[in-house]
């Protein structure tokens, strides 16, 4: 009982226990896809079955992450897929912070959209972020948890993943030439230009994406549609005043 509540590994030449970022990358990015996979059927089908089961298995994973990971369901798949893998060191103390404020966010989700289902935009943008935060763990190893741990904790974290904590000076190959930058924000620019259109060019078909296309049109834009709905329910209206006067 008293190893289970000890916290990460104790590895040789480290002067703190540790976590193997690669089970954490590889478990982020398996709670990612089912998280986009559940944020999907309920945006573009209104199916909200997968986004129960997401919700309530995320949470349950998050407790076990801040108890013990070593027995978090996503770590030890995680574990499954890169265990001939060479293991990346991190500190745990860093990691659990950043998991416990992952479960902050899972536990008024899991009431509100499991135990008492009470949707809302709110709600919605909360699990965005949870899969933004995933996304950057699995595809960057950007911890952004761990980056707030050294902002409001005394001591700083160690063995930081891609050694980003002891990182003094950038190599060549980390750095950009003008060009390069260029192409970075092009890209950036493009990708923005892109959501913009589908949300307000393409026609909508599902809940969320109708509410989001009204929220990014412009005044005037709403004010026309409102003038074409009202002409259109007047003419209605017109048409079966005409149809009762002609029986």
């Amino acid at each position: 009982m008293k190893e289970f509540f000890q916290y990460g590994e104790k590895v040789d030449g480290y002067d703190v226990r540790v976590i193997n970022e690669r089970e954490a990358r590889a478990a982020a990015g398996i709670l990612f896809a089912i998280g986009l996979l559940s944020l999907t059927n309920a945006a573009m089908l209104g199916h909200v079955v997968v986004t129960k089961f997401f919700i309530s298995f995320f949470t349950i994973d998050f407790l076990m992450r801040v108890v013990n990971p070593s027995y978090s369901p996503s770590m030890l798949v995680g574990r499954f897929f890169v265990q001939n893998q060479i293991p990346e060191y991190v500190g745990a103390p860093q990691k659990r912070f950043a998991w416990g404020l992952g479960l902050m966010l899972a536990l008024p989700m899991f009431y509100f959209l499991v135990i008492d289902f009470q949707p809302n935009p709110i709600k919605v943008f909360i699990c965005i972020v949870c899969l933004f935060l995933l996304l950057f763990e699995s595809a960057f190893s950007i911890c952004l948890g761990c980056k707030i741990y050294n902002l409001v904790m005394s001591s700083r974290a160690q063995h930081c993943p891609g050694g980003v904590c002891e990182i003094v000076k950038k190599e060549k190959i980390q750095t950009f030439n003008p060009m390069q930058k260029f192409i970075v924000v092009l890209v950036a620019i493009a990708f923005s230009w892109g959501l913009y259109a589908y949300f307000t060019k393409v026609e909508s078909k599902t809940f969320l994406a109708k509410k989001i296309h009204m929220i990014m049109l412009t005044d005037e834009e709403k004010q026309a549609i409102q003038k074409a709905k009202t002409a259109a329910a007047l003419r209605a209206f017109d048409e079966d005043e005409d149809d009762e006067d002609y029986e």
